[in-house]
């Protein structure tokens, strides 16, 4: 039975606004591997009350639920991140997807704290493929022209889960338990798996990259095939003829990515002591994170990423319960309101990718590093007096302005990452910093617990005064982001010039090995 035309015509337009078939089933499976897990923190926010008096505990042991996922996830995200360059990545991620899965139906069984804390602790450890495979497959998979926008549609998914996490979970919490909060995420998170699963492999390096309106990927398994039969019997692959390659579908082509043309127009030369001669996967996995923290930008970038998920984290952990104690409002309307603000930052993440690709291609430089950085010194001047005002009705706006500028950092400040590394190195990259942010998103919530109960909080107080000086005091870390984004602004034209020469040597090194081998 056919769907009604109107849904088909919907449909068809939304396949079309992603890019064509192949850029939509990418982004939507990629960003539902985001949303699942996005949607499982919104949950334990949405069900802090509940599960404060189902088990007795206060703002620290449920700021502590929090922390134990992300610290777990922390641990392995470095190795992760190894693997990711190193291995297939559509099936690291849907094995962690399905483990995923079992976790949060352990969960949802738990019978005391310790129990629940366990199974969090599991939940992150499985959670932490997401960052160094999404990352590297979105840098195989979309040109750099539009990496910063296609990654803002990614990245969206998180959000998206997070709402519905709030949303949905409270309000199956409050007609059943806050068990069935956790346990409905099981079927999303088993057909995800289905999807991951049939997702194809790009080949790394970019061949794979999928142009507008394209209707098919090339799976990384038919790249080998060609070209062991290319080596094999000496004849030419014929969907990949030899040098010289289409500029425009070739990362390595100075006119292939607008951050390294405008670089080049700047006459911006690489740092020669950076620059690779051969593929970096083949030196020791040591050398490899020693490498990605050489990089200015990057080591700048991974810091000031830190700090902003180290706020996001801990006002996420606490939004429902703050709401609740601060304005008097029951939980399932917190959770509305919750979601409102989520709207703003939906939409920031969907245009601070599309402004920062607009600058690039207009020639500034550095505008991936830009629009981060400006958004992230801006943040506070909604956030600050939205957490102040005693009214819903002047607090909503700021608040949603300022979680617009706050979802606008992400996009641009990730698709600048991957332009001053080699492809290479895009999964190690996002494995050190994936760490250094999971383990921010770890302290956030137990500091921001502490805080509040023992530092702004007076005892027996249950007004949400305590969070609600904490949530002041913790905009420092954003303003601390922002001031790294003006050190990221002059030092990034020249890591993306290194990047790009890196990438030209190392591909020269490789057909000169495949040419011996002929």
């Amino acid at each position: 039975m056919k769907p009604p035309r109107r849904v088909r015509t919907l449909a068809e337009r939304g396949v079309r606004a992603l890019g064509g078939p192949a850029r939509a089933r990418v982004v939507l499976t990629l960003a539902g591997a985001l949303a699942v897990d996005g949607a499982d923190k919104g949950a334990v926010s949405a069900m802090a009350p509940q599960l404060a008096r189902t088990f007795d505990l206060g703002n620290i042991q449920i700021g502590l639920l929090a922390s134990v996922t992300a610290l777990s996830g922390a641990a392995l995200t470095v190795p992760v991140g190894l693997l990711t360059d190193r291995t297939r990545r559509t099936r690291m991620l849907a094995i962690s997807v399905a483990l995923w899965a079992v976790a949060m139906l352990l969960a949802g069984a738990s019978t005391s704290y310790l129990w629940l804390l366990t199974s969090r602790a599991a939940l992150g450890a499985v959670s932490a493929t997401a960052g160094p495979t999404i990352a590297s497959l979105v840098g195989d998979y979309f040109p750099a022209k539009d990496r910063a926008r296609m990654y803002g549609l990614v990245l969206a998914g998180e959000l998206v889960g997070t709402g519905i996490g709030f949303a949905l979970s409270g309000l199956i919490g409050s007609f059943l338990t806050w068990r069935f909060a956790f346990w409905w995420l099981v079927i999303p998170g088993t057909a995800l798996v289905w999807f991951i699963h049939r997702l194809a492999e790009p080949v790394r390096g970019g061949r794979s990259r999928l142009e507008h309106g394209q209707d098919h990927i090339t799976d990384e398994r038919d790249g080998a095939e060609a070209d062991e039969r290319c080596r094999h019997h000496d004849t030419p692959r014929p969907t990949r003829t030899p040098r010289p390659v289409d500029p425009s579908r070739h990362p390595s082509r100075p006119d292939s990515n607008p951050a390294t043309q405008a670089a080049q127009r700047a006459h911006i030369d690489p740092h020669e002591d950076l620059v690779l001669d051969s593929d970096p996967r083949r030196a020791s996995k040591w050398w490899s994170i020693h490498y990605v923290l050489r990089v200015r930008t990057n080591l700048v970038l991974i810091l000031a990423s830190a700090l902003g998920y180290f706020y996001f984290t801990g006002l996420r952990s606490f939004a429902t319960l703050y709401t609740t104690r601060h304005y008097g409002v029951t939980t399932s309307v917190a959770t509305s309101l919750v979601l409102v603000a989520g709207i703003g930052a939906l939409a920031g993440v969907l245009s601070g990718g599309r402004i920062a690709d607009r600058l690039l291609r207009d020639g500034r430089v550095n505008a991936r590093t830009l629009v981060p950085t400006v958004c992230m010194l801006t943040v506070p001047v909604f956030f600050a007096p939205a957490v102040y005002a005693a009214s819903l009705a002047v607090a909503v706006p700021l608040l949603v302005s300022g979680a617009l500028l706050l979802g606008a950092v992400n996009p641009p400040l990730d698709a600048a990452r991957l332009d001053i590394l080699p492809p290479f190195l895009w999964g190690t990259g996002e494995g050190v910093r994936t760490m250094l942010r999971t383990l921010c998103e770890a302290a956030a919530p137990t500091l921001f617990g502490y805080f509040s109960a023992n530092v702004f909080g007076s005892r027996g107080s249950g007004d949400g005064t305590g969070l609600q000086y904490t949530l002041l005091f913790f905009l420092l870390a954003l303003v601390a982001a922002g001031l790294l984004g003006l050190v990221a602004m002059r030092s990034y034209p020249r890591d993306v010039a290194t990047a790009q020469a890196s990438t030209q040597r190392i591909e020269e090194s490789v057909q000169e090995q495949h040419g011996r081998k002929r």
